[in-house]
């Protein structure tokens, strides 16, 4: 069995990925696949955190474009995270994988307190832990959060799972003819403005030369053969 390429990491999940086929909310079945792939990489030994968004139930951006005060429709998206990592949290211990849900916005009666060193103790018992309600603060994605808690717990890689299988120059569902890249610079992302994470977010890595790696998680495997580091996606690093 091929080793690990990486000892830790985090797994950016949009809430959008959860919904499946359904227009709202979460698809079980979305669930249980996510829950058979992060098995099958725990049982090679990675440490796995996970940042959820909430865009199935909630976007704050979308609350604020209807003339919603930014920073509440934020609090309020920030909140669907919580119930996005809870029903993430019920599938994986169905499944025999033992989690943690820590989230940024105290609700201790469901979901423990981010706490960095705590986060990073249950990751070393074998624990994956899942971070909600993004950095707690409006105005910032759960990019950004990804970001940031990846460089927190020290992660090997951040790595996004999208319904395409990496990045490209184009929007492949609308353009043919678009053509994938294999690997890219953060400063390519950045001028180029590529829709892999938010500006801030690859700026963050980019300053800490933390990797990136875009997959499509809808393709069974896709998660081990990832943490192997088999060809999946499109890897965003420093470059040469």
């Amino acid at each position: 069995m091929p080793e690990a390429r990486f000892k830790r990491v985090l797994l950016k999940l949009s809430g959008e990925a959860l919904m499946g086929e359904s227009a709202y909310g979460i698809e079980p079945q979305v669930l249980d696949r996510l829950a058979r792939q992060l098995q099958s990489a725990l049982d090679e030994g990675v440490e796995i955190a996970i940042v959820v968004g909430g865009g199935n139930i909630f976007r704050g951006v979308a609350g604020s474009a209807r003339g919603m005060d930014r920073a509440q429709a934020d609090h309020i998206g920030m909140l669907a995270t919580v119930m996005n990592a809870l029903a993430i949290q019920d599938v994986m211990e169905s499944h025999g994988i033992y989690t943690r849900v820590m989230s940024a916005i105290e609700m201790q009666s469901v979901a423990e307190p981010y706490i960095r060193r705590r986060a990073i103790r249950h990751l070393e018992k074998g624990r994956t832990v899942i971070f909600a309600a993004g950095t707690g603060n409006p105005y910032f994605t759960t990019d950004t959060a990804a970001a940031l808690r990846a460089l927190e717990i020290g992660a090997d890689c951040i790595m996004k799972a999208t319904k395409v299988d990496g990045v490209y120059d184009a929007d492949p569902m609308t353009h043919p003819d678009a053509v994938r890249f294999d690997t890219l610079t953060y400063m390519d992302v950045l001028q180029m403005g590529l829709r892999v994470m938010d500006s801030t977010a690859v700026s963050l890595c980019m300053d800490n030369d933390l990797p990136i790696l875009v997959f499509d998680i809808n393709t069974e495997g896709n998660i081990v053969r990832a943490v192997r580091g088999e060809a999946v996606g499109t890897t965003v690093t420093k470059g040469a």
